[in-house]
């Protein structure tokens, strides 16, 4: 992928498999605000939303959240208590390395601190105290895999055997 400044609605949708009118939505409710908002054309209709590629991180993130089962209200509790709890925002703990990692574990998230404390995000007023937990792997934001029709996977096998 490469990085742009902004992606339309179009684009982050083709990258996070959400739909536009879920981007819309999303907007709208406040859940994830776009970098620059639609506005009124002078012509009567409207601009595109945009999105900053650590936006496109964020909903890659938050899409593959919600294909795994997760509702609104739990993400909405995600991203607040990253950002009221942490003072972090979610691209800033995906993956590994920063002075904070949000992990999944089965249906639960976690956040993981530099010093190894790790919180339940659901309630993240104190520290768990787990010996023993259940298998945990950081979040990573992923692409949505296009889809490969079979026209395009015979063509494709052409091209290799040919080669």
């Amino acid at each position: 992928m490469k990085l742009k400044r902004y992606y339309s609605s179009r684009e982050v949708a083709s990258l996070t498999g959400l739909t536009a009118r879920q981007l819309q939505w999303w907007d709208a409710k406040r859940l994830f605000a776009s970098a620059i908002s639609s506005q009124r054309t002078s012509a009567g209709g409207f601009t595109e939303r945009r999105y900053t590629p650590l936006d496109v991180l964020e909903l890659q993130v938050l899409a593959d959240l919600r294909r795994k089962g997760f509702t609104i209200p739990r993400i909405r509790r995600l991203l607040s208590s990253l950002r009221d709890v942490f003072g972090v925002r979610l691209y800033e703990a995906i993956g590994e390395g920063g002075a904070l990692t949000v992990l999944i574990g089965g249906d639960r998230i976690y956040a993981r601190t530099d010093d190894g404390r790790l919180y339940d995000l659901e309630e993240p007023t104190q520290p768990l105290l787990m010996e023993d937990g259940p298998a945990l792997r950081p979040l990573e934001a992923r692409e949505k895999r296009r889809r490969v029709s079979g026209s395009e996977r015979l063509s494709r096998g052409r091209r290799q055997a040919g080669r």
